[in-house]
């Protein structure tokens, strides 16, 4: 290897950053860290850095600093702090299962029950004395703080190295992307690939736990963003377990649980295939559940509520439901919640002011009960319409009466909540919850968060058809976030039925639109750190054609060319 020498010799010279959460100056020489300004500001941050943005860009606390910068410190109680903790975490347990059991296999597969939903495959069952190995060898890993180093190399030579560990899906992911060179980390000689960074060191980490979960996983729980100092509690989520599984089971059968073989199927032959099963799969489940409904009809079921989070599909899913109703002899109406928003000035407020509309208070219960009761006593009613410009119920003439067959179907976050409809009698109703529940994973210690499919989704609706730009819709995000969790998330086991509306090849779809939005954020809003962050994530697939799309399927209510109405 041949060496090359620095000729220049000057002093070094102090220069000034700025913290953007003091609003303060810091002078720092030049080559200084991240994590050495972090810890000199700690005190009057208030809490312990995790990771950074310099200049709207995502750094990792070993950054240096070379020039002037603005800088903004990430905790704990911001999402992608925590998520910077959970990636630290899974590389601290997939060095210690692969030191005590060797030839495991460690697999973090789903968001689920406040947790992380983990599975380690070896010569027998995980036991508890197992599972107290390794959460006190990964103590031991913690204790002895231990930095993280990245190091870059070949591609060749990283993906031959990963592929010797056993590690074909992160072989196969990292070629994908056609990179000459690709940046790992490593671990006291263990390496590992993680998709975003990770804190400076394992003494980062302070509470976890691993607990078995659910017959035939492990769930790793970490610190409660609200309250740092107390771990997250697991709550049961059996209805959304078995709807992963049951996806899970498809993503092995189609050979594309990780993007990596994705990819080769998209560059192949089977790319139709997979477009085809998949949209057969979702319309298989979405007949089912009109099936049951229609069962349920002729014990006095007359009202179906579908739920979900933010751009989870619900609208497709509705229409898609009322095409099945119809072949079961049922006759559906639909109704929205959002035309019985109460006028704009009556809307509840957040704490910064804005108008909260993901809360209950924002609908007019006493409108909409007194209705859904007339309707169901077979009266005519007289409909409302939401005049969003104005911000006022409007009544044009559209009117609803029930007759032999006919059942409402009434689509809206809240359509869960036991406080929406409670004079109606339960055996009256029939409720959907509808969510994007991402399976396929980057690799085997790589999940994708739902939370990411959601919000590409929105971020391509509301460029399309409501004049946001990405900026906008990301800005706009962590509050959509916050209503989901206090009003949708809490109800959605009270579901009948549950609908995973995230397609296998989704991403590879949505990249194409998604990108050229997203190149449009400014560098110099907050927003472009995000941006950033999703247009990397975006280059891991290749790219599905729109055309390749089927007229119905749901993925066309966020990209076009759909042969529904909306």
């Amino acid at each position: 290897m041949i060496k090359i020498e620095n000729q220049i010799k000057e002093p070094l010279k102090p220069f000034t950053v700025y913290v953007t959460n003091l609003k303060e100056q810091v002078e720092v020489l030049p080559g200084c860290q991240l994590c050495t300004i972090a810890d000199a500001v700690e005190k009057q941050l208030g809490f312990r850095p995790i990771k950074a943005f310099v200049d709207n860009r995502t750094q990792d606390l070993t950054w240096r600093c070379f020039h002037s910068v603005d800088i903004t410190f990430v905790s704990l109680k911001e999402e992608t702090g925590m998520r910077t903790y959970e990636r630290t975490l899974s590389f601290i347990a997939a060095k210690a299962i692969k030191e005590l059991m060797p030839g495991a296999h460690f697999y973090i597969k789903h968001s689920l029950s406040k947790g992380c939903f983990c599975r380690i495959d070896y010569t027998h069952m995980i036991e508890q004395n197992d599972l107290d190995r390794i959460k006190s060898k990964m103590w031991e890993i913690i204790k002895k703080d231990i930095p993280f180093k990245l190091k870059t190399k070949r591609t060749a030579t990283v993906a031959k190295m990963f592929r010797e560990l056993g590690l074909t899906d992160k072989a196969d992911l990292i070629e994908g992307q056609g990179e000459p060179y690709t940046s790992y980390y490593e671990l006291d000689g263990y390496p590992d690939y993680f998709y975003g960074g990770l804190a400076p060191s394992t003494g980062y980490i302070y509470l976890f736990d691993i607990i078995p979960w659910m017959e035939d996983g492990l769930l790793m729980l970490m610190p409660n963003r609200e309250k740092l100092d107390e771990l997250q509690k697991p709550i049961p989520q059996v209805m959304m377990k078995d709807v992963i599984h049951k996806h899970d089971k498809l993503l092995a059968l189609t050979n594309c649980k990780y993007v990596g073989s994705l990819n080769k199927i998209i560059e192949g032959e089977r790319l139709s295939d997979l477009i085809h099963v998949s949209e057969a799969m979702q319309e298989k489940e979405i007949a089912k559940i009109a099936e049951d409904i229609a069962k349920r009809y002729a014990s006095g079921t007359r009202v179906v509520l579908i739920s979900g989070p933010s751009s989870s599909g619900k609208t497709t899913f509705c229409k898609r439901l009322q095409v099945q109703l119809i072949t079961n002899y049922l006759h559906p109406h639909g109704l929205s919640l959002d035309d019985y928003f109460i006028d704009r000035e009556f809307t509840p407020r957040t704490p910064s002011g804005d108008y909260d509309f993901e809360n209950i208070k924002a609908i007019d219960l006493k409108l909409l009960g007194e209705q859904i009761q007339q309707i169901l006593a077979g009266e005519e009613v007289k409909l409302p319409t939401y005049d969003f410009t104005t911000g006022k119920k409007i009544y044009r003439g559209n009117t609803i009466k029930l007759n032999d067959g006919d059942l409402l179907v009434i689509e809206g976050i809240h359509g869960l909540n036991p406080d929406l409809l409670p004079s109606i009698p339960e055996a009256a109703t029939y409720k959907i919850y509808v969510s994007a529940l991402t399976n396929v994973a980057l690799d085997s210690h790589n999940r994708i968060p739902s939370t990411d499919n959601r919000l590409l989704r929105r971020i391509v609706r509301d460029y399309n058809y409501r004049g946001y730009s990405a900026s906008e819709t990301i800005k706009r995000w962590p509050s959509v976030r916050e209503g989901e969790e206090k009003w949708v998330f809490p109800f959605q086991e009270n579901a009948n039925a549950m609908f995973n509306s995230a397609m296998v090849y989704e991403f590879a779809a949505l990249r194409e639109q998604a990108e050229n939005i997203l190149r449009q954020v400014p560098k110099a809003v907050p927003e472009f750190s995000e941006a950033q962050r999703l247009l990397q994530f975006l280059s891991y697939f290749k790219f599905v054609p729109k055309s390749e799309l089927p007229s119905v399927s749901l993925l066309r209510e966020f990209l076009g060319g759909s042969s529904f109405h909306y």
